[in-house]
């Protein structure tokens, strides 16, 4: 139910946002009309973040894990945790003196943190202490592993600690069910915890909750210690000169006909030359006249019989050098558990940015 929800709203949340953007293009001299604009597209950001937390706990978020040190997570998140909390919460954090790495999504684990963060700030009306640590826990011994229920293993573990009311034990049981909450309304979704819960999961890990009421709660994320990957440092900047197109020729097979408008709009005013058809057969009976071919861009569910990564394997048999960029808003029928493409294709997930669509693009015909 997650997936068919998710496929459908996010195909119509790219609709609107790449609508409003290719709008907001042609209204730079009207500030009213821009004004409008941008609220709608925040309107549809929200939405969309809506969708990724019900895909989170449902484990079927695409993730694109990395090599990381916590430590070098939290510094980075330290400005922004302190903005959102507020003066009245007092942030600590302790990290281990030689840290583990952990594969983990990085912008992920980010929006995991800032959720525990304001839970935990919700739990302080009047103010309070919050705690961040992490540490390096060794579990190969198996009966200390079961006594956390945990696999016997190496352990980087993420701490967030609040001196807040608490949880009772009846609460603690459904604090990760999706929409439970024990806020106002007005003052939550009722699916922060359990977006971290299902991430966390879907990394290979596992989320404990201890509280007493009146003193305050602990949730602490246990992630398996990446034995074999170094720490990944690297960063890029994108700059409108370096995901600009240069006439590359660009293939679009999308079946929603708006979504299909609207990506081809965009990939016109990047530079690129684009053709596009509704679903695999078409596509693949162009290709076989179009030689000169650069990128096929592709929805991953397509009607017809034929995938989208049925359709890039018949690609690659026509074209071999053809790079393959996927975009959905749910993978995981077609791409298995870990919701990712083939090495040497990526996915770009909708609803997408303008910015999104260019990078991407870019950034999949520059991987050759």
């Amino acid at each position: 139910m997650t997936g068919g929800i998710a496929h459908d709203f996010n195909n119509l949340l790219a609709v609107i946002s790449g609508n409003l953007e290719l709008l907001d293009q042609r209204a730079k001299n009207n500030p009213d009309l821009t004004r409008f604009i941008e609220r709608g597209l925040a309107a549809a950001e929200r939405g969309a973040q809506l969708t990724n937390r019900l895909l989170a706990f449902s484990r079927q978020q695409p993730l694109a894990a990395k090599s990381v040190t916590m430590d070098r997570l939290i510094d980075g998140m330290q400005d922004l945790v302190q903005r959102t909390l507020g003066e009245t919460i007092r942030i600590k954090t302790t990290t281990a003196a030689d840290p583990w790495p952990c594969l983990v999504d990085v912008s992920q684990m980010e929006n995991a943190i800032l959720n525990l963060a304001i839970n935990a700030r919700d739990a302080m009306p009047d103010g309070g202490d919050l705690t961040i640590e992490t540490d390096n826990l060794d579990l190969t011994d198996g009966s200390a592993a079961q006594r956390l229920n945990l696999k016997p293993g190496c352990y980087v573990t993420l701490s967030v600690r609040d001196t807040g009311t608490g949880m009772e034990a009846a609460v603690i049981e459904r604090a990760f069910d999706p929409f439970f909450t024990t806020k106002d309304g007005d003052k939550g979704s009722g699916l922060g915890l359990s977006m971290v819960y299902g991430f966390v999961r879907q990394s290979g890990g596992q989320t404990r909750i201890d509280s007493i009421v009146g003193e305050g709660t602990t949730v602490t994320i246990f992630l398996l210690r990446n034995i074999d990957g170094e720490v990944d440092g690297s960063q890029s900047v994108e700059t409108p000169d370096t995901i600009a197109g240069h006439g590359e020729m660009v293939l679009v097979v999308e079946d929603d006909g708006e979504v299909r408008e609207i990506a081809v709009a965009m990939l016109r005013e990047f530079g690129y030359r684009v053709l596009h058809v509704t679903q695999g057969e078409e596509a693949i009976a162009l290709m076989e006249n179009t030689p000169d071919l650069n990128l096929l861009l592709s929805d991953v569910m397509l009607p017809g019989g034929i995938s989208g990564k049925a359709l890039a394997e018949a690609a690659r048999a026509i074209i071999p050098d053809l790079r393959v960029l996927f975009m959905s808003g749910y993978t995981r029928d077609a791409f298995g558990a870990n919701g990712r493409p083939d090495p040497g294709d990526d996915l770009l997930e909708k609803p997408f940015r303008k910015s999104e669509l260019a990078e991407a693009v870019r950034r999949t015909l520059n991987s050759g």
